[in-house]
């Protein structure tokens, strides 16, 4: 087995003990994207949309950082703390990813850090 550290400034940089992703062999597992702008580490202003906007944002650099983009992603983990935006997800979603669609989960939840709307993690896999 080998693990890799991914790492890359275009996305945030950790709020805590843990890594953007870590490469195992061909799989990669992205640590969860909140709407922080990596240049500022500030949450995007402009509501829930903006914020799944920067999410998809933040996890298309750290796809890319570890040799992927948003297509490799085989499975993707929604965390709403109002799943009345689901459909906002969904439109979003359609608009960065192709079929076949990973396999995905959304789940509702009553708080995430730094108060906002959305976080989503990842597992991709690389050739």
């Amino acid at each position: 087995m080998t693990k890799e550290i991914i790492s890359t400034d275009q996305a945030p940089a950790a709020i805590g003990t843990y890594s953007q992703a870590v490469k195992v062999d061909k799989t990669v597992y992205l640590s969860g994207q909140i709407p922080l702008d990596p240049a500022t580490m500030e949450v995007v202003d402009g509501g829930i949309q903006a914020e799944i906007v920067q999410v998809f944002k933040n996890l298309t650099a750290v796809c890319e950082a570890a040799g992927g983009n948003l297509q490799d992603i085989v499975k993707l983990n929604i965390f709403l703390t109002d799943l009345s935006n689901f459909p906002i997800v969904n439109e979003i979603m359609s608009q960065n990813f192709e079929t076949p669609y990973p396999a995905r989960a959304a789940i509702g939840v009553s708080e995430l850090p730094k108060e906002v709307g959305v976080e989503m993690d990842a597992v991709m896999v690389v050739d």
